[in-house]
């Protein structure tokens, strides 16, 4: 999985600020502090829907080219570039019965299958949405 650094702004009476110093024209915005990076890996994935790929630098160049931000109160975002390749992977997991009787029951409650459930908990958790 890739990381690429977002630049996060705050002002006074404004929303949360997202750009990606790697990516032009990839921004977001959140009211919420908890929203920035669910909505910055988001700006992410749409972004990549008309882009070809690119390499994200590593933090110490990102940080150097974007130091006037940071010292006027910007802060760095590592946001996971979640990539869907569209082909199915089978994989074979190890659970307590009692586990997986609970993932399955809480499938079933949200309609999904055991694989999809399963997914989108993973997803969630890397987003950081709990």
């Amino acid at each position: 999985m890739k990381y690429f650094y977002a630049v996060v702004h705050k002002d006074a009476d404004s929303a949360f600020g997202v750009s990606f110093p790697d990516l032009p024209g990839c921004f977001s915005a959140a009211d919420r502090q908890e929203d920035v990076l669910p909505n910055a890996v988001e700006a992410l994935e749409l972004w990549f829907e008309d882009a070809e790929e690119v390499d994200p630098r590593p933090v110490d160049q990102v940080r150097e080219a974007v130091k006037e931000d940071l010292a006027q109160g910007a802060f760095l975002l590592a946001v996971p570039r979640i990539t869907s390749a569209n082909k199915l992977a089978r994989v074979n997991l190890s659970l307590d019965r009692g586990m997986l009787d609970a993932i399955d029951q809480a499938a079933a409650l949200r309609k999904l299958t055991r694989s999809a459930f399963m997914a989108e908990a993973a997803r969630n958790e890397i987003e950081g949405r709990h």
